[in-house]
């Protein structure tokens, strides 16, 4: 679980949510303001980043009114001898109290994910792993997992890229999502996925385990992740896509080399040559940014881990046992007896409970 949150750690979140309070009004202020609506190029970029901050910045002010509100339910508490308007100020401070907490502990989950946890856009793949065809099936029902999740929440899933297998596994696919909040709420599903049921191939009925690993790459804009062109080779190759004999006619798919660091990405899945270019560019972007950011982290400092686990691929995270309608979340030893309804996009109990704050977290005083 998260580590409990001390009183330093209280203030610097406290630090954290003013300056992010302060640059969301400020960018409103730009989004009226002449110089910048004359600039369209100036009007995307404060739009995008008001965006970004608008659902914390809002959630805080609620906040910061409710604590005015209770300030003031405080001082009547103290300075009122009426005793029925005392009864009354005590029913509402204990109202605006439980109000403030549970505030604070939303807005802590919001910034869980440090400056990611404003990012919207992300890039998830995933793998089949150990268990050959019944991996890359376990891999399709994960994929259709987070998709319904997605369309729970009101978030847009795009494909990017599909490898299937001989049964209608998938071997690999990688797809983006977008919305409100999306990193915030995927970021611990990286790590390696097992799942442990009868497959469809089992004359016995035997229990099989097989695995699948999950990776959640930040969307970046594209001015934090500089690719020159002279570092990239591309390669056109068939279409994995839809389209009958139309695959085999034309070379719409497309490979990117990128030289340096050798990783190399592939997208088939549009008939359009452009269009898979520019998916496969997106996929490369948020794979260099990702490889950047581990970079740096682990220069600062090799050790620093969340408690929630690395987020490492081959990080077992979970298991999901079929015959037995369960599943284990092993970095918080946490099991729910509903994989039925978990694998239908009810995320919602794993996931906060990743994200919830320790029970004797503090929150600020009046």
């Amino acid at each position: 679980m998260n580590a409990p949150l001390k009183a330093s750690q209280g203030s610097q979140l406290k630090q954290q949510l003013d300056d992010i309070l302060r640059r969301y009004r400020e960018l409103e202020r730009q989004l009226v303001d002449p110089d910048v609506v004359g600039d369209p190029q100036r009007v995307a970029a404060v739009t995008r980043e008001h965006g970004q901050l608008a659902r914390i910045a809002r959630r805080y002010e609620q906040y910061l009114e409710a604590t005015k509100q209770a300030r003031e339910a405080k001082e009547m508490i103290e300075l009122e001898d009426d005793e029925e308007l005392v009864t009354y100020a005590k029913s509402e401070l204990q109202r605006l109290e439980q109000e403030r907490r549970q505030l604070w502990h939303e807005l802590r989950k919001m910034l869980s994910g440090g400056d990611l946890a404003r990012t919207n856009s992300l890039i998830m793949e995933i793998r089949a792993g150990t268990g050959g065809e019944e991996a890359a099936l376990f891999a399709r029902d994960l994929f259709n997992m987070y998709q319904k999740y997605a369309a729970k929440k009101g978030w847009k899933i795009e494909v990017m890229d599909v490898s299937t297998s001989d049964r209608g596994g998938f071997k690999e696919v990688i797809f983006s999502v977008s919305g409100d909040g999306v990193y915030q709420h995927l970021q611990f599903e990286a790590g390696g996925h097992r799942v442990q049921r009868v497959p469809e191939t089992e004359a016995q009925g035997r229990i099989h385990t097989s695995a699948a690993t999950v990776a959640v790459l930040p969307e970046p804009d594209e001015i934090e992740v500089e690719i020159r062109p002279e570092d990239l080779r591309i390669d056109t190759m068939r279409s994995g896509g839809p389209g009958g004999q139309h695959q085999n006619k034309t070379e719409s798919g497309v490979r990117i080399t990128h030289l340096p660091t050798g990783i190399v990405v592939n997208c088939r899945d549009e008939k359009s040559q452009h269009k898979n270019r520019a998916k496969a560019m997106r996929v490369l972007r948020s794979r260099l940014y990702e490889l950047q950011r581990k970079q740096a982290e682990a220069e600062r400092a090799s050790s620093r881990r969340q408690q929630i686990g690395s987020g490492d691929r081959s990080e077992r995270i979970r298991t999901y046992n079929f015959p037995q309608n369960r599943v284990t979340d092993h970095r918080i030893g946490l099991t729910l007896y509903k994989l039925d309804s978990i694998m239908d996009g009810d995320l919602d109990e794993l996931i906060d409970a990743l994200l919830a704050p320790s029970e004797d977290e503090e929150v600020p005083e009046l």
